[in-house]
């Protein structure tokens, strides 16, 4: 066998996947991630399902067994459990938003969160005449990101207008005060993945009911928000997501080096609304452009 096999292949050997034993839409979701990161690997993976209660101790027991030296940690559950394991093991997380920054630091985290620079490039693709993106986020959640939009607006000759709001009143009244003053023509409003300022049930009827009738474009870091009458979101590629999983963990398996931190979501697809794409004046069939989901469903 030659040596760069033997050496993947023992690679492969020494991670494992641990992900969240729970129903669908959620267990698909995960199962489709893994498959991506047996694609990559070419092998099967050592993957443990975990629940609520999962046995810390039983699990590190069956790695140290197994000679794992990386795991991959799918959502909440599988990154508690991870988090609580050996520290001599690379953990890298995914299929969650973010993480506290005292842990970021210790892991290296695939966020959920659509990279800015990808979504920027994709706003200027169908909005040439964008000039200005304005969203309102907290702090606590979206630091790291609004961080990271700075500069991918700076480098798509965007301006970003960002508003702190650390609970849901406030939100509210800056997304009133910035829907009456926003100008149609070259402002565009972003809606990032943020439990506070981004409310399903308060915030976003009132955001896409008040951009309907000031003609004022909205996209969003969620294609459930598409489906509602945002103009277009990036959404995961999980098979891909699976795959930069696994390399990350082949690598750090290679060389013993992580990269540590938060990144965002490159492993993208795009949902478009084509109903709020006509009522802007957008004509999707002249882009060159592929669209992954369209709402309302043809």
């Amino acid at each position: 066998m030659p040596l760069a096999n033997a050496a993947s292949d023992e690679a492969v050997r020494a991670i494992a996947v641990i992900y969240p034993d729970i129903g669908e839409p959620y267990r698909s979701v995960f199962s489709t991630i893994i498959g991506g990161i047996e694609d990559q690997t070419k092998s099967r993976v050592a993957s443990f399902p975990v629940g609520a209660n999962a046995s810390v101790q039983d699990i590190s027991s069956e790695l140290k067994r197994r000679d794992i030296r990386a795991v991959i940690a799918l959502g909440r559950n599988g990154l508690k459990v991870a988090s609580a394991l050996d520290r001599n093991l690379g953990v890298v997380a995914g299929g969650v938003l973010s993480v506290p920054e005292a842990d970021a630091q210790n892991l290296s985290v695939h966020s959920l969160a659509p990279d800015p620079a990808l979504l920027f490039a994709r706003l200027k693709t169908l909005l040439p005449s964008a000039r200005r993106v304005i969203v309102v986020y907290d702090p606590r959640q979206n630091a790291w990101l609004i961080k990271l939009a700075r500069e991918a607006a700076k480098a798509q000759g965007l301006e970003l207008q960002a508003y702190e709001a650390d609970d849901l009143k406030s939100a509210t009244r800056q997304y009133q005060e910035t829907l009456g003053s926003a100008d149609p023509k070259r402002d565009v409003l972003w809606l990032p993945q943020d439990s506070t300022t981004v409310d399903d049930t308060a915030v976003l009827p009132l955001v896409l009911q008040e951009s309907w009738n000031r003609n004022l474009a909205v996209f969003s870091s969620s294609a459930a928000h598409v489906k509602r009458g945002a103009l277009f979101s990036l959404y995961p590629n999980n098979v891909e997501l699976g795959k930069a999983l696994a390399g990350w963990a082949m690598g750090y398996v290679s060389s013993g080096t992580a990269i540590r931190g938060v990144r965002p979501l490159k492993e993208v697809l795009m949902a478009v609304n084509t109903r709020t794409a006509n009522h802007l004046g957008i004509n999707l069939n002249a882009l060159q452009q592929r669209f992954d989901m369209v709402f309302p469903e043809p």
